[in-house]
């Protein structure tokens, strides 16, 4: 979803704690660039209210009363303008992240976050990156990856990629960053972009987390391997 005409990026909160959301507002509403057009106490009162109200970017809580923030972000998926959900969790406590990962959110932060990077992981996401570094990605996967049931969600077929293709798509599995596997195959890092790119367009995958838990999901790479 584009960001309002005035280039402010809106971020939705959804959080049952309302000290949270009013910490959340008073650090987005701070920022020139964006700001808070609404929040809701659960997923139920979020999807009722994301309906009516435009979005670029939701932040999300996991455990909330009604329904929670993994199921919420599924459903959030059928929105004609779908809003990119960022998850907010303790991790330790926490198992459903990667659940919500693989609902369709475009990736998690811890709630104890500093702000700073909280911010910039809003602008990441709104301009399509994934909101947690490769490697980050990779250790928080390894850490769910088995232990939480598939679902009946489609995995995309990988058939369609080439050779290179489905070698990059295992370094990304596996948390390499862009430059790291420009190095691994003597690639420029413009060309490592292109073949990400194109592997998101033939698995119909949003962002660079997606590309990781497809990684898992296919069986390209094994947890802890």
């Amino acid at each position: 979803m584009s960001e309002t005409d005035d280039g402010v990026i809106r971020v939705f909160l959804v959080d049952d704690q309302e000290l949270v959301r009013a910490g959340f507002t008073m650090l987005v509403d701070s920022q020139p660039d964006m700001r808070v057009v609404g929040q809701a106490g659960d997923g139920g009162e979020a999807l009722e209210k994301l309906r009516v109200t435009g979005s670029d970017v939701v932040l999300m809580d996991v455990r909330m009363p009604r329904m929670d923030g993994v199921e919420a972000t599924r459903q959030l998926q059928s929105l004609p303008t779908a809003p990119r959900v960022i998850v907010l969790t303790t991790f330790d406590l926490d198992e459903y992240a990667f659940a919500a990962i693989k609902a369709g959110a475009a990736g998690f932060l811890l709630k104890n976050t500093p702000p700073a990077d909280l911010l910039s992981a809003i602008r990441q996401v709104h301009s399509g990156d994934a909101v947690v570094s490769p490697s980050t990605t990779r250790r928080l996967l390894e850490h769910f990856a088995g232990s939480l049931p598939d679902g009946e969600r489609e995995v995309p077929d990988l058939a369609d990629l080439t050779a290179r293709e489905r070698e990059v798509l295992v370094e990304v599995a596996r948390g390499l960053s862009n430059t790291e596997i420009a190095r691994l195959f003597t690639l420029s890092e413009a060309t490592v972009k292109t073949h990400i790119g194109r592997i998101l367009a033939k698995t119909g995958l949003r962002d660079r987390v997606a590309l990781v838990v497809l990684g898992y999901e296919t069986g390209l790479v094994k947890p802890h391997s």
